[in-house]
């Protein structure tokens, strides 16, 4: 069955079982809109690897301030909420890792890690970029996110409850 879908159907149905943000409303619902916001704050916010048959690497990242950071990791504000704590044209201290998705074939090959690093570095040239932040779901989302932090020099701080 998933040969004959497409790597964007792959796409959604991994990010659906994984993130299953349909039945959770206190994550981040990424529509036009969100993209559409994310891409205001930095154009580095979304990335994506296509192997030329649609996308086979999705990384999503916020920028926002520490303080947002701690309200986001002390649970007064959810997920969903971090687009409106962040204002377009402020300056940004934390990075949030909201999502790595990769198609199985292209997992172990630091492919995600190689498109989070050049983001980070591009969104390191506007702001003063010190922390990075993440709630995994899986094993391989917070190791993504400590080897991001090993090389990056960021202080790393990871949300535990689900």
């Amino acid at each position: 069955m998933a040969e004959s879908m497409s790597n964007f159907e792959r796409m959604i149905a991994l990010v659906n079982e994984v993130f299953d943000t349909r039945s959770d409303p206190s994550q981040l619902q990424v529509d036009e809109n969100v993209i559409e916001q994310l891409q205001q704050l930095h154009p580095s916010t979304l990335a994506e690897f296509d192997d030329g048959n649609g996308p086979a690497i999705w990384i999503l990242m916020i920028p926002t301030s520490i303080k947002t950071m701690k309200r986001f990791l002390d649970g007064t504000i959810a997920e969903s909420e971090l687009l409106e704590e962040t204002k377009n044209g402020e300056s940004f201290e934390a990075i949030y890792l909201c999502s790595a998705t990769v198609l199985p074939e292209y997992r172990r090959k630091g492919m995600a890690l190689k498109l989070c690093l050049e983001a980070i570095n591009e969104m390191r040239k506007s702001n003063p970029i010190e922390s990075l932040y993440v709630w995994p779901f899986t094993k391989e989302g917070n190791a993504l996110a400590t080897k991001i932090a090993a090389l990056t020099g960021l202080s790393l701080f990871v949300k535990t409850e689900i």
